[in-house]
């Protein structure tokens, strides 16, 4: 199954899970869509963890397999399963980029990351899933420090998280450290996300 491209704010009301992280799907008609949107039936347990893992996938926009790649490889990190799951999701280069507000969603994040606008450690890097590590450091090309998409962003750039460092005048970031899990969505129960791959 390839990665979904059609309307978020629909799959938002049908999770009941903000995924732009902002509530704003969710204020008007907290319910799912449809006819019957708001005669919600009583999920199943094997329900609960694919909505979980649902919610996950599609709040960082990963295709079915590059989502199931990802969560095969926490499995073999020492730790948390899960908790390392959400860490190896955020490092990805799409999300940092939306984090440090260059974009105003993931998205866009992926798309400027795709045209190449986007630097780490100086270097042009055009793959959205690429591992960002600690102390990289992530900026934009020379010309693309002006394109109006990314300015408007950066006016409405939501707080940098603690786990990420940004310089206002050179327009680049630095991934200070790995986050903890506070630090992540709290509506995530990365426990049935391992459950629904450990069946």
């Amino acid at each position: 199954m390839s990665r979904y491209t059609g309307p978020t704010w629909r799959i938002s009301r049908r999770l009941g899970f903000s995924l732009s992280e902002t509530g704003k799907e969710l204020r008007k008609r907290p319910y799912p869509p449809g006819q019957h949107g708001q005669g919600r039936r009583k999920l199943s347990n094997y329900g609960l963890q694919l909505q979980e893992k649902q919610k996950l996938r599609f709040l960082y926009g990963l295709s079915e397999k590059q989502f199931r790649n990802l969560f095969q490889e926490a499995e073999k990190m020492p730790g948390i399963t899960g908790e390392n799951f959400m860490i190896l999701l955020e490092s990805r280069l799409d999300n940092l980029v939306f984090r440090l507000g260059f974009a105003r969603s993931r998205a866009g994040a992926r798309q400027l990351v795709n045209h190449g606008h986007i630097k780490v450690n100086d270097r042009k890097v055009d793959i959205p899933s690429f591992r960002v590590s600690v102390g990289d450091t992530i900026g934009l090309r020379e010309k693309s420090s002006n394109l109006s998409v990314i300015e408007e962003a950066l006016e409405v750039r939501p707080n940098v998280p603690e786990y990420l460092s940004y310089d206002e005048n050179l327009k680049t970031g630095q991934y200070l450290r790995l986050p903890r899990r506070e630090e992540l969505n709290p509506d995530i129960n990365e426990a049935e996300i391992v459950e629904f791959y450990s069946r």
